[in-house]
């Protein structure tokens, strides 16, 4: 029996290839997407050596522009539906700002961009070829989404509004949307060069159970939202943080 058609974005490393990967040992096919091409082809190779030849597949797209937004369903599209829609493409891109008005507005359009945008024009680009009933979208936010920071928590809180109004308007076609919300996730490129010993500590420090997440932990919680035994879950935030953050 052939496996279902899952989409990643941002699927070339830490959380996105941890999704992937944990789709393909399943035998479903998935097409990983990003910017970078060489490390979406590395990872694609490295799946496809491990469970099996022409499981994922890949394409480069800056998924903030409309256009490459268009040309990469289109590619998608070309090989047949999709049953699952992972938006995992993003980050704060821009931490930091000047102070200057002009610099605190570059922070928040660039962090839209990456996070919003990105999440956004896909799933709208990827809706007409979504499995109907069944069909599952997934967003990735974020614990910021509950406490900042401002430029970047308010892309994730977009994301929880967005997923609301897909599971509501996407619901009576039998196709669910959720989101789930990490904090501190071990092995990624989230944090780059802040992410110091020191900071790694502070971080693991503000959990319960004194440890980081995993980006496998993270891609099982995916896997479920995304599988047929989810189908009575829709409009909702998982949250996945060690306790660092209360949800509601």
């Amino acid at each position: 029996m052939m496996g279902r058609r899952i989409v990643v974005s941002g699927g070339g490393t830490g959380i996105g290839l941890a999704a992937a990967e944990t789709f393909a040992a399943e035998g479903d096919r998935v097409v990983i997407l990003g910017r970078r091409a060489e490390v979406l082809r590395t990872a694609a190779d490295k799946l496809n050596a491990a469970y099996g030849p022409d499981l994922v597949t890949w394409t480069s797209a800056d998924l903030s522009d409309p256009e490459q937004t268009r040309r990469a369903a289109e590619f998608i599209a070309a090989d047949g539906g999709v049953d699952v829609v992972v938006t995992n493409a993003g980050g704060n891109v821009a931490a930091s700002n000047d102070g200057t008005l002009e610099g605190i507005a570059d922070q928040y359009q660039r962090n839209f961009a990456a996070n919003v945008l990105t999440a956004v024009l896909l799933t709208e680009a990827l809706l007409p070829h979504l499995t109907r009933p069944g069909g599952r979208i997934v967003h990735l936010s974020s614990v910021a989404a509950l406490r900042g920071p401002g430029s970047y928590g308010g892309t994730k809180a977009a994301l929880h509004t967005y997923t609301f109004e897909l599971a509501k308007r996407l619901g009576p076609e039998g196709v669910t949307a959720n989101a789930v919300a990490p904090g501190y996730v071990e092995d990624t490129e989230f944090f780059g060069e802040r992410g110091t010993p020191e900071f790694i500590a502070q971080q693991i420090g503000q959990t319960l159970t004194g440890q980081p997440g995993t980006p496998v932990e993270i891609a099982a919680a995916i896997r479920y939202l995304a599988s047929p035994e989810a189908a009575y879950v829709t409009g909702q935030v998982l949250h996945i943080n060690g306790g660092a953050q209360f949800g509601r």
